[in-house]
């Protein structure tokens, strides 16, 4: 596992002694517990917008396909981390509960025994077992599988670039990472907007709420220079990839481009949720990020100039410094569904709840959570998913209740098994869309795994939150010209002088004891 999650975790305080007798698989319990697992499912997952009616017709639909009553408690997705902690440490925890099972709170949760170990009992369940082996371990916990993951495609990376400004510049799409040294040379210098003022920069960055090895631009350049992803094998051992010399010599790399103004002079504040906005106000034109980000810079040009607005182009992952290429690719998955012990305590109840969920994620459960009721909100037109009645208010609920809730509940309706892709709105956004798998399957042939990402080290739950930000914190000095590189290496110490010798040495052995 890489022990520096994407999301900031904090580790809830140590579990109390009711949740520990509640979630103990003891084959007990009271009467209401076990009952209320056979007649109703109780749910906690992310919410992007307004809360579903629980008596809509959306959750009416998937109640009747499923054969019980759903008591979810939808929680916004910024609050979510803190309210997952606050659950976990209580004696009231969901019989379903979507978790990032490798933060702190919950491995110590599961491995009190408070959630089913599924490792070998999803193979029965058609819908349920893993359709990736690769996706599969990395949504492990030290060997353990805790929860169902949440498809997600295994590799999205990529660079969106302005295809207007290379075509006034006479420039070809890069290939290497030299190539795109000289796009963004030319974007800052050659005035790719024709307006006769130097106002341009070639690559935008934000900054950057993650943690090391979370999928940001400088993670997806190390690896084109061939660092690890995350973790990677020197000399027989695993070493995080900032201890090695291609993560120094791609930050050497970006530091030029910082100093030369290549890059947008706010990278270290720029808020990501504005990322888009220098893009399409033609300001930079280069963005380092997943693949839909190209799709939805077009939809922004087509809301400015509906007559003009096909300016987008995607690149995939590039060749490093080798002449090698090294992809960058994500775990494939986001978050997982795992199955409290507290109501759910035997094997027939576990089995109950699992095929409930096998429903959920069949061919018809998918549709419903991905697209919504056939003939009330969309229509099928050949393989695509076409919205109709958009205006009825009932509608409208229909929908809101589909994108901003329900679709949290598919581990696998999200990336179209089984349910209806939207038709692309124009040619532009259906080539674009078709570009996705065209460039995620070639550069899966390159992709650089994390051999540690199914791993917790013990260090890391109780230091993590203390020493993630050490290394990423220096980076970001470091490209800014705040420190050196001397300065930069000594933060790396740092690092493992605060608790990282620790956890390098029981990634190591949680490695070898997996037979890694």
């Amino acid at each position: 596992m890489t022990i520096f999650s994407p999301r900031r975790i904090a580790v809830a305080a140590a579990l109390s002694t009711a949740l520990l007798a509640a979630s103990a698989c003891s084959g007990g319990g009271d009467d209401k517990g076990g009952q209320a697992a056979s007649t109703e499912l109780t749910v906690m997952t992310k919410l992007f917008g307004t809360a579903p009616d629980p008596n809509g017709e959306l959750q009416q639909a998937v109640e009747k396909l499923i054969g019980k009553k759903l008591k979810i408690t939808w929680v916004p997705n910024a609050e979510y981390g803190d309210k997952a902690n606050v659950t976990l440490a209580s004696d009231n925890i969901p019989d379903v509960m979507t978790v990032n099972e490798k933060s702190p709170s919950f491995v110590k949760a599961a491995e009190a025994g408070a959630f089913w170990d599924l490792t070998g009992k999803l193979d029965k369940y058609p819908n349920l077992k893993p359709a990736n082996e690769q996706t599969a371990k990395n949504s492990q916990t030290n060997g353990k599988t805790y929860g169902i993951y949440r498809v997600r495609p295994l590799l999205r990376s990529g660079i969106v670039i302005r295809k207007d400004w290379l075509a006034k510049l006479g420039l070809q799409e890069p290939k290497t990472v030299d190539d795109l040294y000289a796009i963004a040379k030319a974007f800052t210098e050659k005035d790719p907007d024709g307006n006769g003022k130097k106002d341009t920069y070639g690559l935008i960055i934000p900054k950057w709420p993650g943690n090391y090895a979370s999928a940001s631009p400088y993670d997806v350049v190390e690896t084109w220079f061939g660092a690890p992803n995350g973790w990677g094998e020197r000399d027989g051992k695993l070493v995080p990839g900032f201890d090695t010399p291609e993560f120094l010599a791609a930050n050497r790399w970006l530091r030029t481009w910082v100093q030369e103004g290549l890059v947008n002079p706010d990278f270290a504040t720029l808020d990501s949720a504005n990322w888009n906005d220098p893009f399409v106000q033609g300001k930079g034109g280069m963005i380092i990020d997943v693949n839909v980000r190209a799709t939805q810079l077009l939809d922004l040009f087509k809301e400015k100039n509906p007559k003009d607005f096909d300016k987008v182009t995607l690149v995939g992952n590039l060749a490093g410094p080798d002449g090698e290429k090294h992809s960058y690719p994500f775990t494939g998955y986001n978050d997982v569904l795992a199955i409290s012990k507290q109501h759910i305590r035997t094997d027939e109840q576990l089995d109950d709840v699992l095929k409930t969920l096998d429903k959920l994620e069949s061919k018809e459960g998918s549709i419903l959570l991905t697209n919504g009721i056939e003939g009330r909100n969309f229509k099928v037109e050949g393989e695509y998913a076409v919205p109709i009645n958009q205006e009825d208010p009932k509608v409208k609920a229909i929908q809101n209740d589909v994108d901003k809730a329900f679709i949290q509940l598919g581990t696998r309706a999200s990336v179209g098994t089984g349910a209806y892709q939207l038709r692309p709105a124009d040619e532009a956004s259906r080539k674009m869309r078709e570009k996705f798998d065209v460039l995620m399957n070639e550069d899966l042939k390159t992709a650089v795994f994390n051999p540690a990402l199914g791993f917790v080290a013990p260090t890391a739950v109780a230091k993590g939150q203390t020493i993630d930000t050490i290394v990423p914190d220096a980076r970001i000095k470091y490209l800014s010209g705040a420190i050196t590189e001397d300065q930069l290496k000594a933060q790396i110490k740092r690092w493992y002088d605060s608790g990282g010798t620790d956890i390098a040495k029981e990634i190591n052995d949680l490695s070898a004891k997996a037979g890694g």
